[in-house]
């Protein structure tokens, strides 16, 4: 299974799940971030985190961290 911290910038993907269940994953679900919406990464900052990704329209940076929880399919 591939998590959306391995994605590189262009790339496109499924979320299939969640690696965790604490609050940081109920603050993602908050934001959109749910099973079955598509995301993209849009860049990955000079360091490599934070990425830049789109969800449901619009633009969201996670820490490479929380970005490590979401597992994603499909990749493009």
């Amino acid at each position: 299974m591939t998590v959306l911290a391995d994605l590189k910038p262009g790339q496109c993907g499924l979320i299939s799940g969640f690696r965790d269940h604490g609050p940081l994953v109920q603050r993602m679900m908050t934001l959109g971030v749910l099973e079955g919406n598509e995301v993209k990464v849009i860049r990955l900052a000079p360091a490599g985190d934070p990425i830049q990704i789109e969800i449901l329209g619009y633009s969201l940076s996670l820490r490479r961290s929380e970005a490590a929880v979401i597992d994603v399919e499909n990749v493009r």
